[in-house]
């Protein structure tokens, strides 16, 4: 009906104009064709299913995404926990190695002064014997830690003196004189280091390390 009644509407108009107007009618055709409402799909039950799923498989994605990054916080945090916790554990180790310490030094103190005293000063001469008090204090507190106490008594302790050691010139130690007369020295800093061994176990070796070095005194003496 259209296509019969365009002639109709082109009559006595000029052919030029003809061409143009037919022209414009049919890109007016094509235009209305594809312009069509665009329906959106139908989603049917399995690929409602599958969405369904995706979501799924995203959530517990997503939830182990977040387990996996507090793991590896955690992961972080737990060295720093614990070198904390050691750097709190050694402030406690060293507080109560210096309270030993000081333990330690008030038990042994007097008598390694004592030894000093009588040993590095002009207290007692050359081979003159030690007082009473002195004597039953080396005994006590020194010799009877020394060890090889046996030997050095040998049959029986008649005083104890101090003198040249026999064979290192110029230094000083202790001698026990037996009852038959013979002389022998002995170590004032062996037998602290046996009394510190016997008494403080557990802090000898470290106490011994710090403050009775070997070789750190002028006693030779075995």
């Amino acid at each position: 009906m259209a296509a019969a009644a365009a002639p109709q509407l082109f009559r006595g108009v000029p052919l030029n104009h003809r061409l143009r107007l037919s022209n414009h009618h049919h890109r007016r055709l094509h235009v209305v064709s594809f312009i069509t409402p665009l329906r959106r799909p139908t989603l049917n039950s399995a690929t409602k299913s599958n969405h369904s799923t995706h979501r799924s498989d995203a959530s517990v994605s997503s939830a182990a995404s977040l387990a996996g990054s507090d793991e590896a916080v955690l992961a972080l945090r737990v060295p720093e926990r614990a070198k904390q916790e050691k750097k709190v554990e050694d402030r406690g180790s060293k507080r109560k190695w210096r309270v030993k310490m000081k333990e330690i030094l008030r038990d042994v103190g007097p008598i390694s002064l004592l030894a000093k005293e009588i040993l590095h000063t002009d207290r007692y001469m050359d081979g003159q014997r030690l007082s009473a008090e002195h004597e039953r204090v080396v005994v006590q507190k020194l010799l009877a830690y020394h060890p090889r106490y046996e030997d050095k008594i040998g049959c029986g302790i008649d005083s104890i003196i101090v003198d040249q050691h026999p064979t290192f010139k110029h230094t000083r130690c202790l001698f026990v004189v037996r009852t038959d007369g013979a002389w022998i020295d002995f170590s004032y800093q062996k037998c602290l280091r046996d009394y510190i061994r016997s008494k403080f176990p557990a802090h000898a070796e470290k106490f011994i390390r710090a403050h009775l070095k070997r070789g750190s005194g002028t006693n030779t003496a075995s």
